[in-house]
């Protein structure tokens, strides 16, 4: 670590706008950006496009040709050091001759957690980090904490109406929230590795949970590197009732589907996109935790729930949920209509607390999001 200067920060926050480019298409990878400057001018600048493919670095490097020699390279994450599907960057910045790198913070992969810097002081090249980090992890929050905890960050997106509804008694919920917020929701799904739902909104809402890249508003180049890729579908359906549907939308959309039973129980065949996943059943349902440990298995970084208020008060009551998205609609459902989250609380003291991170308007409807305390 060390101190650093204006110009450092500068450069930095050219890196961290060129990582989030990749925002919807790195997964698993973090998304990273990394800068040359030599003489105070930019040289070579990258980012991340897709799991498999050159790192920032590399595009970074390939820009600046021979004037990566003596350059400063900034990244918001440090370099790697070991063989993936791609050679080490800390070996690439070395080869190439830069003088200096600067980091965001650390890899908390336990593949690298160092080893990188260490590569490249070894090799001669002044290293610091630890440069706008904050804004580094929260452009990584899934694979910073599947990292660290073997967990996925986990956001529960849920539409309400001012009263605080979020279905009549029925069941009926489509729609509460304009086009906007809809559309908001799409881009949602499409930076998530995985989107989670029970049963009954499957069936009841027929909802298929797909990313629908024409109504995501993402740019044609955006579009481009994501690709056709959808987020894994995981559906908690411990009677498998799923097995008994097999015309629902939810199995004539594309994308694989992860179809969680209870473990005590065989799983029939589906068709051939859907894998069983048998789960603990616990008093309260499916063992979430047992869950997500699969998913942060499977390289899922950041996960979506969309589900009725019955499973996302699961997730609540299971300290298992690190922001919530509310998406506020400026009309009134009544008094009948179901809660936002089924979560019985006795007293003030039971009561969790959110810290409100960001709140704006989307059309008519409000998006609020908070963070679980």
């Amino acid at each position: 670590m060390s101190d650093f200067n204006p110009q450092d920060h500068q450069w930095m926050a050219l890196a961290l706008q060129l990582a989030e480019q990749g925002l919807y298409s790195t997964d698993p990878n973090p998304r990273v950006g990394c800068v040359l400057v030599k003489d105070g001018q930019l040289v070579g600048q990258g980012f991340h496009e897709r799991a498999g493919e050159a790192h920032a670095e590399v595009h970074a490097l390939a820009m600046a040709g021979e004037q990566a020699k003596g350059a400063t390279a900034y990244v918001s994450l440090e370099p790697c050091a070991h063989f993936g599907r791609t050679p080490p960057c800390a070996d690439a910045l070395v080869k190439a001759g830069v003088s200096r790198v600067v980091s965001a913070m650390q890899d908390p992969n336990p593949l690298v957690a160092g080893k990188g810097h260490q590569r490249l002081r070894d090799a001669g090249v002044s290293v610091s980090y630890g440069l706008l980090a904050e804004q580094a992890r929260a452009l990584n929050p899934g694979f910073c904490k599947r990292m660290e905890q073997g967990l996925p960050y986990v956001r529960v997106k849920l539409a309400m109406s001012l009263d605080g509804r979020t279905a009549m008694a029925s069941g009926e919920s489509q729609w509460i929230t304009g086009a906007a917020a809809r559309t908001d929701v799409q881009r949602l799904r499409a930076r998530s590795s995985a989107v989670v739902s029970g049963i009954d909104t499957v069936l009841l809402d027929q909802a298929a949970l797909t990313v629908r890249m024409a109504e995501c508003g993402l740019t044609a180049e955006q579009q481009q590197r994501r690709g056709e890729r959808q987020p894994l579908r995981v559906i908690l359906d411990s009677r498998q009732r799923l097995a008994s549907q097999p015309q629902c939308r939810l199995l004539q959309q594309p994308g694989p589907i992860l179809w969680c039973v209870d473990d005590r129980n065989s799983s029939p065949n589906l068709v051939a996109q859907v894998e069983a996943l048998p789960l603990t059943r616990l008093p309260q349902g499916l063992d979430l935790t047992q869950l997500l440990r699969e998913l942060g298995r499977r390289g899922c970084n950041e996960v979506l729930v969309e589900a009725g208020a019955r499973l996302a008060g699961s997730f609540m009551r299971a300290g298992l949920v690190d922001e919530l998205w509310v998406y506020m609609a400026p009309t009134l459902l009544g008094s009948q209509a179901r809660p936002l989250l089924d979560w019985p609380l006795g007293s003030m003291s039971e009561q969790q607390r959110l810290q409100i991170v960001d709140m704006r308007a989307l059309g008519d409807d409000w998006r609020i999001r908070a963070k679980v305390i």
